[in-house]
């Protein structure tokens, strides 16, 4: 009885000490992407020009960059209200609305997105950072406001891909919201493209119709890909709790 009690009072140690670390977490992600999102918006301006990506049509939500941070921003946010008000239960009795948003935004949004940004931007940086990233940017955007938009959304998404459980939603209803953001976001390029006369990033301007149509495509298939990717990850990382949650089930 003695060892069960220990055990019990072990486990409940370590799931306080767990769950202050997954408040912390969301904590300070939610105000680094928040206060980043601010930053961005009230105090970076880019010089206004015709031929590169400083055109003021459509501001700063013309970038996926910037529309990836308010989707950190309000998943974060979102977590951290369900660390309080909703559940982390792998299979709680009843599961909050909290939770549910948080999920689908989690699985459908916030991971595949972030990634896509991360990789798409580092990878073109090594190639050539004039295609993403003139020179020119860096006297007016600052470079650790650089890696929180590049870098830390990558390192936060996927930390938390291993400290928050989550259910993922029929493989259908997460790729069709995935499809129809990136979908919408390509429209919103074209839409800024006929009204600006430019290209949102500078890499479109290189490429002929012939290449940017293979490019959007891969694009779409990319992302579609990350989001088979988190759902993979995701299964092995919390393979015990699934395996405990589908035996609940039958």
């Amino acid at each position: 009885m003695a060892k069960s009690k220990g055990t019990t009072v072990a486990e409940t140690a370590y799931h306080g000490i767990y769950g202050t670390l997954r408040v912390l977490v969301h904590l300070t992600a939610a105000v680094q992407f928040g206060y980043a999102v601010y930053y961005d918006y009230t105090y970076v301006h880019f010089p206004q020009s015709s031929n590169i990506m400083h055109n003021p049509f459509g501001g700063k939500f013309k970038y996926l960059t910037f529309l990836d941070a308010i989707i950190q921003t309000l998943y974060f946010t979102i977590s951290l209200i369900n660390d309080f008000v909703g559940s982390n239960e792998v299979m709680p009795k009843k599961t909050p609305l909290i939770r549910k948003i948080k999920d689908y935004m989690m699985t459908t949004f916030a991971f595949p997105i972030a990634l896509n940004v991360g990789i798409t931007f580092w990878g073109l940086y090594a190639v050539d950072r004039e295609l993403v990233f003139p020179r020119v940017l860096d006297a007016v955007f600052p470079g650790w406001l650089n890696h929180i938009m590049h870098t830390n959304i990558v390192v936060f998404i996927v930390l938390e891909m291993f400290i928050s459980f989550r259910s993922y939603p029929s493989r259908f209803k997460g790729l069709a919201g995935l499809s129809a953001f990136m979908l919408a976001y390509l429209v919103w390029l074209h839409v800024i493209k006929h009204y600006s006369g430019v290209w949102v990033y500078p890499v479109l301007e290189v490429l002929q119709l012939p290449q940017r149509i293979v490019f959007f495509i891969g694009s779409l298939v990319f992302t579609l890909g990350l989001y088979m990717f988190g759902e993979v990850l995701n299964n092995l990382v919390w393979s015990k709790e699934l395996k405990m949650a589908q035996r609940k089930h039958k």
